[in-house]
């Protein structure tokens, strides 16, 4: 890399990680003016800051941080956590000992994981793009409508934070950090075995100076995660399958025709009956499909394998669920969609204006709604 590129490349960085802190202090403003202006209430309760993101499954992370997946008291087990990875409640474990607030330790989890991810957005794309591409990815990112999910105490932050790296290791050959930055990830989330795999790929593909046996053993590494993940949970319930059963018993989640799954979600996202934020939310989710879709066609005809696999093996899983659940926020993990919107949105500059006119009017709403207890994905 010459001087100037590994100028270009640190602006990039230093752009990305002002875009992400500029992104929190707005965050923050909206927490503040949304518990004075939008809640009911009087004055004296007025919720907290932590208080406001104190919100779904943010919940049943801090319980699994504190009581582990047996619950607490032990005649009371709630089976339905084991849904949810190991990764988010460790990091909860390791932070609460500093700061001694479970929503401010997920809180700060997030916001340190999104920097990271950020920032190794903007190197991937100075890797198969232009700096100027990851500095609009990024802004794409932060100002998603589902955007929430990466400041609240929820898992998609840490595992950006980790599976981001991998990748960028993986683009550059270096196979071994690759994998064990993807081995991190796939303790945070289920996602992670699709990194994996797309790794696999990834480096089937590569050119052959780049691969050697040692390498391949070492692909190994991602998988070991949700196995030992598997082991544990048969030791504590019995269970082989006790992931996918917490799925179906909790959630109403199993495998189903793609068209079953996408009738079930119209359905429901068009019945006037349905609750207005959970109708929405249907509706956004089967756009959260198409555009995986789109995603994966644009993927396959640029010979994008690894990137494909990744996003491909996700769109699949989830439209093949009993209905489209929590698609919309699962998007914001496709780094190869905000890469590719950024860009386009360079060679067309509507684009871009379109986006901006959009997509963080939304989030504000999104955010405001998800702090008022509204399902919003």
């Amino acid at each position: 890399m010459s001087a100037g590129a590994g100028a270009g490349a640190g602006a990039a960085e230093r752009g990305a990680v002002r875009t992400w802190i500029g992104s929190r202090v707005a965050l923050a403003v909206v927490t503040v003016a949304t518990g004075w202006l939008v809640a009911d209430t009087n004055a004296g309760a007025v919720r907290s800051f932590t208080s406001s993101w104190d919100r779904w499954d943010t919940g049943l992370f801090v319980k699994i941080a504190r009581f582990g997946y047996q619950g607490y008291p032990r005649h009371y087990p709630d089976r339905g956590v084991v849904a949810f990875f190991p990764g988010e409640p460790l990091a909860l474990r390791v932070v609460h000992a500093v700061v001694r607030n479970w929503v401010a330790s997920g809180l700060l989890i997030s916001a340190v994981a999104g920097l990271i991810a950020c920032v190794a957005l903007v190197r991937l794309a100075a890797v198969d793009h232009t700096t100027a591409v990851g500095e609009r990815a990024v802004l794409y990112l932060v100002l998603s409508p589902y955007a929430v999910f990466l400041a609240a105490a929820y898992s998609e932050a840490l595992f950006l934070a980790f599976a981001l790296p991998a990748w960028l290791m993986a683009r550059r050959g270096r196979w071994w950090p690759a994998v064990l930055l993807a081995a991190g990830a796939s303790v945070v989330r289920v996602t992670g075995l699709f990194l994996a795999a797309a790794l696999v790929v990834q480096w089937l593909v590569s050119p052959s100076g780049r691969r050697r046996v040692t390498d391949a053993l070492a692909l190994v590494v991602p998988f070991v995660p949700p196995a030992l993940y598997a082991v544990y949970l048969h030791h504590i319930t019995g269970d082989w399958l006790a992931w996918p059963h917490a799925q179906r018993d909790n959630w109403g989640r199993h495998l189903v025709w793609p068209w079953t799954a996408f009738d079930t979600t119209w359905q429901a996202a068009w019945n006037s009956a349905q609750g207005a934020a959970y109708a929405w939310s249907y509706r956004a989710e089967i756009v959260a499909v198409l555009v995986g879709v789109v995603v994966c066609v644009v993927l396959a005809v640029r010979r994008r394998w690894g990137e494909l696999t990744y996003v491909g093996l996700q769109v699949v899983a989830l439209g093949t669920s009993t209905f489209y659940l929590s698609v919309a926020r699962t998007a914001l993990l496709w780094w190869p969609l905000w890469l590719l919107l950024a860009e386009v949105s360079l060679r067309r500059r509507w684009v871009h204006t379109a986006y901006l006119a959009v997509a963080p009017a939304l989030m504000v709403v999104i955010v405001v709604a998800f702090q008022q207890d509204h399902w919003v994905g």
